[in-house]
């Protein structure tokens, strides 16, 4: 059961302040926005301005996200063969058995991190983030648009009980196969070069439908995270207010 839970720690303990983050930069750039189109930031956003501002809001979140991502990834993933040899004797002929045993890579968070600075540097934190921008960018304009839009619509103040939305994470589904894929190549037995190597070389080998494993789970992963956290957001927004 446990398994299921591997890599859980770092993203448990970053999540409260990346969803800071996003929905800090998400509110501050669309009143930056209206300030800058309206000269009043408190006017309403169009659709426009709801776009540019979720772009902005994917764009900057994976600047604190890819590496979160990457330490779950590979805390996930860091089971690998090795190969252990014994040595059995029988009477005076020497038989040797070869075993596969797995060996983790890493013992936790703070150990996967040192350990990716020390073999690859800085820059192997950020391993996989253009597939993470081509994924994010486009993906909190699904995400927020619709959440803004049906606050407006479902309520005159502008707020609403949270919504699910799934439909960024189907979307998203193709770009994040590929962004684990590169975050989880191994430094060693690298396979992908890059996006475009990754794309085509697992459209040669698994065909078209392997950009799409794990959209199921995705979507159904969905509605219950994405009305959590716009609950949490929204409760937090009265509860300040009403200091």
């Amino acid at each position: 059961v446990s398994g299921f839970f591997k890599g859980l720690s770092f993203p448990l303990a970053s999540i409260t302040l990346y969803n800071s983050v996003v929905f800090g930069v998400f509110s501050n750039t669309q009143r930056l926005i209206s300030q800058i189109r309206y000269g009043d930031g408190r006017h309403p956003s169009d659709m426009l301005d709801l776009t540019l501002a979720s772009m902005v809001t994917g764009f900057i979140s994976v600047g604190f996200g890819a590496p979160v991502d990457l330490v779950k990834i590979r805390l996930q993933m860091q089971t690998q063969p090795v190969l252990a040899e014994n040595l059995n004797l029988a009477g005076e002929v020497p038989l040797r058995t070869v075993g596969i045993h797995q060996q983790a890579l890493y013992r936790g968070p703070i150990h996967c991190i040192s350990s990716i600075l020390q073999n690859e540097g800085v820059h192997g934190l950020y391993r996989g983030t253009g597939a993470m921008v081509i994924r994010d960018v486009p993906g909190y304009a699904l995400y927020f648009i619709p959440y803004t839009l049906l606050c407006s619509w479902m309520t005159p103040e502008g707020h609403a009980a949270p919504h699910p939305c799934s439909i960024s994470w189907f979307t998203a589904t193709p770009a994040d196969v590929v962004k684990s894929r590169l975050q989880a190549d191994a430094l060693h037995q690298r396979k992908y070069k890059g996006i475009a190597h990754c794309i085509l070389q697992s459209y040669k080998t698994e065909g078209l439908q392997i950009f799409f494993r794990g959209a199921t789970v995705n979507v159904v992963r969905g509605f219950p995270m994405s009305a959590t956290m716009f609950l949490g957001y929204e409760l937090s927004l009265k509860f300040f207010r009403g200091l």
